[in-house]
């Protein structure tokens, strides 16, 4: 007997920002050996055209679109392009984000701003101009990258723990708006994973004593690990859940 693969993306339509590297480029690889065709967007092109090159090996589709999500305007044209390619948009994983560590009283407008307009603002841009397409074809799969310091605080990330609470709880209301169209809004909250983002901060012998004490799991995580877990969310294995903050974090938050 022929069994249905849930997780089978074939086919699907996939955005990813901040795919050039890191988690997004994870991400990518990940819904693509699932099937998926992937439009690949980053600010950094010669990244981007290593990511797309990557997707082709696989055998799928994909676009490289140069994208700052803190840049509003350059939200459209990303969209026109990928309709205009593709011709629908199935799935958004919403992955570009920064970090400016430092202590809370230290922190200026500059760096608020900075923070907030690529972590938390451009995610919702990117959510509202994508998630129209989606209310046009009745159905879609928004999966916003959050963080587990967006449900815990953490010393020397004020700015950075507020924009990710503010993702969560714009997932949540994104997800009661949206699924009367069919459209389910779900995020990923990693704790810390090695990556060119926080592979300064995991170099600090005392910092990284710090994670690992915190961490049940007693490692860091792996990109590859939260690229499961967007092809889960973006699959029928996920079709009754929305609304959702899944925490992959090796037990951090779990103290």
């Amino acid at each position: 007997m022929q069994t249905k693969n849930e997780f089978d993306l074939s086919g699907k339509i996939a955005v990813v920002t901040g795919a050039g590297r890191g988690l997004g480029y994870a991400i990518s690889i990940a819904l693509a050996r699932y099937g998926a065709h992937v439009v690949a967007c980053s600010r950094t092109e010669s990244e981007l055209k290593r990511v797309a090159g990557e997707i082709e090996k696989i055998g799928q589709r994909s676009i490289a679109v140069r994208l700052d999500v803190s840049d509003i305007g350059s939200i459209r044209p990303m969209v026109d392009r990928t309709l205009e390619t593709f011709g629908r948009i199935d799935i958004l994983v919403n992955n570009a984000g920064i970090n400016r560590p430092q202590p809370a009283m230290d922190v200026t407008e500059e760096n608020w701003d900075l923070v907030m307009n690529t972590n938390l603002k451009g995610l919702f841009f990117c959510a509202q101009a994508v998630g129209r397409v989606m209310v046009s074809q009745k159905k879609g799969k928004i999966i916003n990258i959050s963080s587990d310091a967006g449900t815990v605080g953490i010393p020397q990330r004020a700015v950075y723990c507020a924009s990710k609470g503010g993702v969560n709880l714009l997932t949540k209301v994104l997800a009661i708006e949206l699924a009367p169209h069919g459209i389910h809004v779900n995020a990923i909250a990693p704790a810390f994973i090695e990556t060119s983002l926080t592979s300064p901060m995991l170099k600090e012998p005392e910092f990284k004593a710090y994670v690992l004490s915190n961490t049940p799991l007693g490692r860091v995580g792996k990109p590859a690990e939260v690229g499961a877990a967007a092809v889960f969310l973006a699959s029928a294995a996920s079709d009754y859940m929305t609304g959702h903050i899944m925490l992959v974090d090796g037990g951090w938050t779990a103290h």
